[in-house]
């Protein structure tokens, strides 16, 4: 009998099996087996007399630390949950801190997200003609940088969400309808969250090429900063190069290897994205001085987006993309 079959009549899940053979003789077999369980549970004990009939020598491994990952896209509503501030518990220094109906209109917003379940459609936001104002401003400075500053994969991308009319300065894009154009192209789909999640369950919703996105909108008063992620750097700096095979690629290799990764490697993993997903230039072909910004810091904020692709800066410093360096960067 396979031990996948004994594992299944004892309602023990295999996590992960490994086999080698025998260097001294090609007729055995080395068999290593990970379960789901505890080895002195009535069922373990069971599927363990069970086996000890099928081998020459049977030994006891340690258990193995490995932190709780999704396993399915259902899990992730497990994750959302996880939120660290709920979007509504703003820093002194916010520039909506002191706005009462600024904070009672992004706590609206984000119950929204907490509603949210996988499979089902994304909820349509109602944004306030204040809220819509605030995104035409900042488009309207960031489309005109657009041509220069950013790579030619985002602008691509960009003028096919706005020639699909998803993309516009007169409306707020519903994650609903970027979902519909994305996910045609790469599979990737934005779910809505009401507030920041840690490095690791963001990075594990990449694995299922679902990237939690925020609704809410920064301070009207300050339409070009914001100290966190809101709508505008969600579909501006993120959701464009999602609908790019290859960066969609690049994202959800990221998300797999946080799977059950230990803390040390999640702090890697994000120090990878850090580098690249939100702050990566690119060298334009055929003049390595000219750079462009792929980045969804850069691209969501017109003042980075010019210090950051500035030849002559002199406080800016470029380099070479290794990933074995950037893990380690601080």
């Amino acid at each position: 009998m396979f031990p996948s079959a004994i594992f299944a009549a004892y309602n023990v899940n295999i996590t992960e099996i490994r086999s080698s053979p025998d260097p001294l003789d090609l007729r055995k077999m080395t068999v290593s087996i990970s379960f789901e369980g505890e080895w002195e549970s009535e069922n373990a004990t069971q599927l363990i007399d069970r086996l000890g009939s099928y081998c020459v020598a049977f030994t006891r491994g340690s258990p193995a630390d490995v932190p709780w990952f999704p396993r399915s896209p259902e899990d992730l509503d497990r994750i959302a949950s996880h939120t660290l501030d709920a979007g509504k518990d703003l820093e002194a220094d916010h520039p909506g801190f002191h706005d009462v109906i600024y904070r009672k209109r992004r706590q609206e917003i984000a119950s929204c997200a907490e509603n949210h379940k996988a499979g089902r459609a994304v909820g349509i936001i109602d944004y306030t003609p204040r809220e819509t104002a605030t995104w035409k401003h900042v488009w309207g400075i960031l489309t005109d940088l657009y041509p220069t500053l950013a790579c030619n994969e985002y602008n691509e991308v960009l003028a096919g969400l706005r020639d699909a009319r998803v993309y516009g300065p007169d409306t707020i894009p519903q994650v609903a309808e970027v979902n519909e154009y994305i996910k045609a192209k790469t599979g990737f789909t934005l779910r809505p969250v009401p507030g920041l999640l840690s490095a690791r369950d963001f990075m594990n919703a990449l694995a299922f090429r679902t990237f939690f996105s925020t609704q809410y909108i920064r301070h009207h008063s300050a339409p070009l900063y914001t100290p966190e992620p809101d709508v505008v750097h969600e579909l501006l700096g993120h959701a464009p190069l999602l609908a790019n095979p290859d960066f969609a690629d690049f994202s959800q290799l990221l998300g797999l290897a946080s799977l059950g990764a230990s803390e040390e490697d999640i702090a890697r993993l994000q120090r990878l994205y850090w580098f690249s997903v939100e702050f990566g230039l690119l060298c334009n072909p055929g003049n390595e001085m000219e750079l462009s910004a792929y980045g969804a810091g850069l691209l969501s904020s017109p003042g980075e987006l010019r210090h950051s692709t500035c030849p002559t800066n002199g406080k800016l410093e470029v380099r070479q993309w290794r990933p074995e360096d950037a893990a380690q960067q601080d």
